[in-house]
């Protein structure tokens, strides 16, 4: 089958990877309501069924590495869209919560995969002077999945009652995600496999076609064939084992690695996920209108979301890492704070969205992209990957933490509800959101402008 070498087409393609990642997290927003009234679900239970899809995010961050070194980061993909498409189908016809969340933990392994081999693929095959951009669009589709799951959860609402949606219109939004994931799997036979991984296989004549396809002048192409080369060069191991050697690595730098790893776990333990998962049954108690008006406010939720999620990757460059994340955490934590106070004086309605909407576009330009750009920025070249596959790992770990204890602490039968009127996870979330203003400001190097070679010599000081 022919493949193509535009590098645009390719990385649209493959960033569908990063969309259905945002499709499969955020579809079950919509469903949150008709899980818990089909299959007779308590706070705890519902909490981890929303939730069980981290558990294969993490499982699929841990094996993704080793597949797509083993077969090519082209299989790694197909297989993450297949997994996508056993999920839509699997979660959209059991009778037993039980099947129900096997699926969601299958449809986390493709999660997990394509979270890491998406943008590790578009950047391995990018032209160095247009990396930035192309990886950035993995991000950007993360978020535009999210929105369009948010617009078919809300049309497939619109098709019956609220009684007809908690029966069977659940299974619908389930089902939906087998299209987009068809058409991934279907796309990917378009296109090359990494012009890197081609190259460490000791397929040199198909690596130098799609370099070659990709930078149409011999002057870009050279250039580029040096870098790649030069990038794949490793540093001769000594007698320890792999695995020595890599954690020997990693415990020289254990500054970093916490830095990483807090940055990693502070941008879930803000809240994030609480929006982006219960938005629908958050944003029901705020209306007196149903379930159609609450999913209809989590459309304007996801298109925030995916505006200043632009204005960051545009802005991100010109205005720093640092100040974006300091500032970002700043109004996330008083609109917490806010949120909390309105639950806890019974003031929700406008007043509530309004601020949940202003926390959501502070994340979206702050912590959302620029938590990515800094763990892939601070570590050196030569631990880089096993230090965020690590970041990563704990990042989703921190993600199954929130999703799952959400519920319980708003759960109005509760102690914790009834002493504090549901106020207390936000406040709990705004005093995370200045935790992460300290940690930045005192412990995180400001990365703009410099290369990563700059990097190694401005950060390893810290160590």
């Amino acid at each position: 089958m022919n493949v193509s070498t535009n590098i645009l087409y390719i990385t649209l393609i493959v960033a569908l990877g990063g969309m259905l990642f945002g499709y499969d997290t955020a579809v079950i927003s919509g469903a949150n309501e008709a899980l818990k009234h089909y299959f007779s679900l308590t706070p705890a239970e519902l909490g981890f069924t929303v939730s069980s899809t981290i558990i294969g995010c993490v499982l699929g961050a841990i094996i993704a590495g080793k597949i797509s070194d083993k077969i090519g980061r082209k299989k790694a993909l197909l297989i993450a869209s297949v997994l996508f498409f056993l999920a839509a189908i699997g979660t959209a016809i059991p009778e037993s919560i039980t099947i129900f969340i096997i699926f969601r933990i299958i449809g986390g392994v493709g999660v997990g995969i394509a979270s890491i081999v998406s943008p590790m693929y578009i950047a391995e095959i990018a032209p160095s002077n247009k990396r930035g951009a192309l990886v950035s669009c993995n991000q950007f589709c993360v978020i535009l999945g999210m929105l369009v799951v948010y617009f078919v959860n809300y049309y497939i609402a619109l098709l019956g009652s609220e009684l007809w949606l908690n029966s069977i219109g659940w299974r619908y939004m389930f089902a939906s995600m087998a299209i987009p994931a068809g058409v991934f799997f279907t796309l990917m036979f378009f296109v090359p496999d990494s012009p890197r991984w081609l190259l460490m296989n000791g397929r040199v004549a198909e690596a130098k076609k799609i370099v070659s396809g990709i930078n149409k002048t011999e002057a870009s192409f050279q250039q580029e064939w040096v870098a790649i080369e030069k990038s794949l060069k490793r540093p001769v191991t000594t007698s320890k084992s792999t695995e020595q050697t890599s954690f020997s690595r990693l415990m020289k730098h254990k500054y970093l690695l916490f830095c990483g790893i807090l940055l990693a776990c502070l941008q879930q333990a803000t809240g994030i996920n609480v929006f982006l998962y219960y938005a629908p049954t958050i944003l029901k108690e705020l209306s007196d209108k149903g379930m159609n008006t609450a999913l209809l406010l989590t459309i304007a939720i996801g298109a925030v979301n995916l505006i200043f999620t632009i204005v960051a990757i545009v802005k991100i460059d010109k205005w720093g890492r640092k100040p974006l994340m300091i500032s970002g955490a700043f109004v996330m934590g008083i609109s917490m704070f806010a949120i909390g106070i309105a639950a806890y004086t019974n003031n929700i309605g406008l007043y509530m969205f309004i601020f949940i909407i202003t926390y959501i576009a502070a994340f979206a330009i702050s912590l959302g992209p620029v938590t990515w750009v800094l763990i892939s920025e601070i570590f050196p070249g030569y631990i880089r990957s096993q230090a965020l596959s690590l970041c990563v790992f704990l990042l989703w770990v921190s993600n199954f933490i929130i999703s799952q204890t959400f519920p319980m602490m708003n759960d109005s039968d509760s102690w914790l509800y009834k002493e504090f009127n549901g106020a207390f996870p936000f406040w709990l979330y705004g005093v995370m959101c200045f935790i992460t203003i300290f940690v930045v400001y005192k412990m995180i190097p400001e990365t703009k402008g410099k290369s990563l070679e700059e990097l190694e010599t401005i950060v390893t000081f810290r160590h």
